[in-house]
Order: structure tokens, then C-alpha cells, then sequence
């Protein structure tokens, strides 16, 4: 199929279910009260089904709420409500209270689409009467999908639609301020399926795709990737939740999962904690697994014995590994953030292939990613072929292209100050190197300028700590300061003397500037419900600053 000449996503399902088999399974929920296993042709009934429906509900152009977990019926729903003439707004799961109310006065949807009771009481004081359509029923009345399903209906292909028109409305998860609703398009979207298609080839000549999906759909990130997944005829799995997640690889036995870098930093942690309890002729042949699966990483030249000591790790040790991670994983896909360097060195090492991108929910949302055959874990790879990078003079990461959103819905100050002569800047620094990979160095918001005017990236060093088993989470304060501070989350049985021990080795590996001098130690953790995290597990830092300011002044 070219990609290119698609003129919308609907366009791309529908002419997809042309070319595939329409009773291979496509849909399945790891939800032992809700597992049906949904073929194309049932995915494609539905469709036409809901979409009929929410063509009598609303006008051409008009706002549809989206509020569910990941599930079939997400999918299912957001390509009705674009075949319907609609523009979806899916919303987190996660979000507090004053962001629900906040979002729906800003996009004011003609209708609300909720999965179930729990998500529907989330918004329930701030929806004024709207019409509601729900998966399950609910306690108020709504209009539900079995009902829906029941109805007669016209199998109707919305061909109006075009690459220049909103797809959706995707809100950033507000790391300071109110959400922005970020407007992509579908070409947007389309050129983002398009650069993904060409990263992915390597992978689709060895395994039929199988994808396992747990980041929230509401995100930028899986929102596009299941438009990659239709594109390429993939098997999809929905995580039963998060805790779920490893016994529901077991079963999926996915080839490529996407995640943010929370993700694989804790898969790190918990694998480390495993291999430091390994003693003898285990633990050396791990040390040997991670030694030689870095020279491999690296393209380095192995002896004759090396290859052969690599061929014995590979059978015993990596193997058994991607056993555990269903045994078919052929890529863990990193984006929504940094990805610190040490652990995907590592994770390469030990035969879980992880590749690390960049994007922006205003980039729909990816701008580059490493390759399959050639990983250079500092960076994020090379820039997709749809879209241009460029470096300004001050090192900031300007993009240019069909996947840079329309704008903000009802911010265009806030568009005016980030769209310029058509280049989205980003807000990133980076730079790219001489093979042409771009390397993500800071944020230009997040900086520390101490009182001696260093330029001080607070997230690297947050990343190295948490590298340290002992430490769950960490936070690095110190704009206009002399020195910088940390507040350091742990588990309770750990106290201030161990921390201490594990500041000073840190320390040892870092500038004169980007020492911690001093920190405080707290228990609770940043959580999403605590407000201290995004929905997207990227520190709150206002918020933080906000409820540990006096603990972190008292520090100097």
C-alpha cells in the first residue's frame, strides 16, 4: 500500500480490509471477564455500525469525548467517529479532577463515549446533559452498544475526508499549566505511519507483527502506533493493566512493544537485582553476556573464542530471557522521553532489542527512531524521511513537515510561539551527528542555570540515580543556586547513611556542577493520583517544587 497517497485513516483501514484475510484475528482484550477475540470482519461490521450511528448524533466537524482503558472497542470507536465526520478526543484515564472539567469546557464535545460506570463518574458533574454512548452499561441512561449493534444500519465510507483535516484533538499531559489540546491531521498522522513502515521492514520479513499495548491509547504515541498496526495487519493484544503486564506477555508473545522509558528503567532495575543475586559460574557467564552483547551492540570485531562464548551466552542466557517476554520479541520500541544510556546498553546486551525515539504529541508524534540493524544507544536515531530536523543557533530542535500538528484548539498565541515560518520548536536541544542521528542533550524549559551561569540538565541526572536499585525516584533542584539538591524517593527500610554511600559513588562520575551536595529523603512516591506525575510518567516539576519547596530550601 502507498502510504502517501492515502487521503485519510479511515481511507487506510478500509483499504487494508481489502487486502487482508478478514477472518484473521486482529483485536483481543487480556481481560479474563471480557477476551472475545475480534477477526477483521467483525472490526469492520462494527465500524459501519457505530459510525452510522454517530453520523444521526453529530455534525460534521464536531468534538467526540473519548474515555476508556485500552480496549478493542477503542480502536473501534475512534475510526467510527472519523468515518462519521467527527474529530476524536481521547482523554487519560488517569487525569485529575480539574483536568477533566478543564478539557471538556475547552473542546466542547457534542458527544461522550465512555467505556463503563468507573470512567463515566470521572466526568459525570461536568458533562451538562450531552448525549452519552457507552461499551457497557451504566447506571444513567445512555445509549450502548449492544443497542447500537442491534440497529439497522448502511455500510457507508466516509470519502470527504483528506489529509489537511483534524483527526483528533490529543491533550498534552500538562507538565506545567493546563493541558493544550494538540490538533494532528490526518496526513499528520498518515506520514508518521509511512516513516514507521520503512523503520519497520527488517522486522516484518522474519515475524507475522504481534503487538501487546499498555501505554494509554490517549497518548500521542499509541494512538499512532495503532494506525501502524493496521497498516501492517498486526495481531493486537490489550494488557489486562499494568501489573498484568510480563504474565501477559507469556501469552501474547508479542514480536514489537512500545513503551515509555519508566518502563524499561524498571525492567533494568528489577533484571539488575536479579543478576547481583547470581553467584559463581551464573555470574560469570552473565558478566560474559553483557561484555560481549555491548561489542555486538557497538559493531565491535569479536575473536574466534568470543564468538563462540557468545554463541553459549545466547543459548543459555539471552535466550532464556526473551523466554520470560514470550520469546518472540524482536523490538521494544522507547519514546514519550529520555531513555537513559546504561540501560539500553544493557538491554541490548541481554537479547531484549530496544530502540529509542523521539517525537512530540505535536509531531503526531514521532520525528526519529534507531534501526533495527543499527542501534546508537546515545541517540534517537535518524530523523523518519517524511520530516525535516534542524538544529537552531541556540541548539534548539526545529521540525518541519506534514506531521507537525495544525496548531492548539483555541490557543493561537500559543501556536504562534511555537510554529514559526512553518518549524516547530520543540523546546529540545540536541544535536546530530556526523552519520546524521540526532542526540537529545536538554530541554530548554527544564535547564538549571546555577549562580556560576552552568547550563545544568536536571533529567540526567535524575536518570543515573535512579539506575541505583536503592532509589525508586529522585528529583534535582538548583536553578540560581550554588550547588544542586535532590529530593530522593526510597522504600522505608532504607535510611539516610546507604543513600549517602550511593551519592558519594555517583558523585565520583560527575562534573564539578552536576554534583548533589545534599538531599532529602522522602517515602511517598510521585504518583499520577498524587499529582507529581503526568499520565505519561513524566515529573510534575511546579507541583513538586510546589509541595517540597521549604524542604529543599532548608538545604542551603
Amino acid at each position: 500500500m502507498n502510504v502517501s497517497k492515502i487521503n485519510s485513516l479511515v481511507e487506510l483501514y478500509f483499504k487494508k480490509v481489502e487486502q487482508i484475510d478478514k477472518k484473521k484475528p486482529f483485536l483481543q482484550w487480556l481481560n479474563p471477564k471480557n477476551n472475545h477475540q475480534y477477526n477483521w470482519e467483525e472490526v469492520t461490521e462494527k465500524i459501519y455500525k457505530f459510525s452510522y450511528k454517530i453520523k444521526s448524533l453529530i455534525k460534521e466537524g464536531d468534538r467526540v469525548l473519548l474515555l476508556s482503558e485500552n480496549r478493542p472497542e477503542w480502536l473501534i470507536t475512534d475510526l467510527a467517529i472519523m468515518n462519521a465526520g467527527g474529530i476524536t478526543v481521547p482523554i487519560f484515564t488517569t487525569y485529575a479532577e480539574r483536568d477533566y472539567e478543564y478539557i471538556l469546557n475547552d473542546c466542547s464535545p457534542s458527544l461522550i463515549v465512555v467505556s463503563n460506570d468507573a470512567q463515566f463518574e470521572k466526568i459525570n458533574k461536568f458533562i451538562d446533559n450531552k448525549e452519552i454512548v457507552s461499551f457497557e452499561k451504566i447506571k444513567t441512561s445512555s445509549i450502548t452498544f449492544e443497542s447500537i449493534f442491534n440497529e439497522k444500519y448502511e455500510k457507508e465510507i466516509n470519502d470527504k475526508l483528506n489529509r489537511k483535516l483534524p483527526a483528533c484533538i490529543i491533550y498534552t499531559s500538562g507538565t506545567s499549566g493546563n493541558p493544550k489540546g494538540v490538533i494532528l491531521s490526518h496526513g499528520g498522522i498518515l506520514s508518521n505511519c509511512e516513516g514507521a513502515l520503512e523503520l519497520l521492514q527488517p522486522l516484518l520479513k522474519k515475524k507475522e507483527p504481534t503487538f501487546l499495548t499498555w501505554l494509554p491509547l490517549s497518548h500521542s504515541y499509541e494512538h499512532t502506533v495503532q494506525m501502524i498496526q493496521i497498516l501492517i495487519g498486526a495481531k493486537v493484544f490489550y494488557a489486562e493493566n499494568l501489573e498484568k503486564l510480563i504474565s501477559n506477555m507469556g501469552v501474547a508473545k508479542p514480536t514489537i512493544m512500545t513503551a515509555v522509558p519508566r518502563f524499561y528503567q524498571n525492567l533494568f532495575t528489577k533484571i539488575n537485582m536479579n543478576f547481583e543475586k547470581q553467584k559463581g559460574l551464573k555470574k560469570g557467564l552473565i558478566n560474559k553476556t553483557l561484555t560481549l552483547g555491548k561489542k555486538m551492540l557497538n559493531k565491535n570485531e569479536m575473536t574466534f573464542f568470543e564468538k563462540i562464548q557468545n554463541f553459549i551466552c545466547q543459548l543459555l542466557v539471552r535466550k532464556k530471557i526473551r523466554n520470560q517476554f514470550g520469546g518472540n520479541l524482536q523490538a521494544f520500541i522507547s519514546g514519550g522521553g529520555a531513555l537513559d544510556q546504561n540501560v539500553g546498553e544493557f538491554l541490548n546486551a541481554i537479547g531484549l532489542p530496544t530502540l529509542q525515539g523521539y517525537g512530540l504529541t505535536e509531531t503526531s508524534p514521532v520525528v526519529s527512531c534507531n534501526l533495527p540493524n543499527l542501534v546508537k544507544v546515545d541517540t534517537v536515531g535518524p530523523p523518519f524521511r517524511t520530516n525535516e530536523v534542524r538544529i537552531a543557533s541556540d541548539g534548539e530542535i526545529l521540525i518541519r513537515g506534514e506531521n507537525v500538528m495544525l496548531g492548539y484548539w483555541n490557543q493561537q498565541e500559543a501556536t504562534k510561539e511555537v510554529l514559526k515560518d512553518g518549524w516547530l520548536h520543540t523546546g529540545d536541544i540536541g544535536e546530530i551527528d556526523q552519520n546524521g542521528f540526532l542526540k537529545i542533550t536538554d530541554r530548554k524549559k527544564d535547564i538549571i542555570v546555577n549562580l556560576g551561569g552552568d547550563n545544568i540538565a536536571p533529567s540526567k541526572i535524575e536518570n543515573i540515580l535512579c539506575l541505583n536499585e536503592l532509589i525508586k525516584q529522585s528529583f534535582v533542584y538548583g536553578d540560581k543556586k550554588n550547588y544542586l539538591v535532590a529530593i530522593i524517593v526510597v522504600a522505608k527500610e532504607v535510611n539516610k547513611e546507604k543513600i549517602k554511600l550511593v551519592l558519594e559513588n555517583i558523585n565520583k562520575n560527575l562534573t564539578q556542577v552536576e554534583k548533589v551536595k545534599k538531599f532529602v529523603l522522602i517515602y511517598e512516591e510521585f504518583t499520577i493520583n498524587n499529582g507529581m506525575l503526568t499520565p505519561t510518567l513524566k515529573l510534575k516539576r511546579k507541583e513538586i517544587i510546589k509541595n517540597y519547596k521549604q524542604q529543599l530550601e532548608n538545604l542551603y
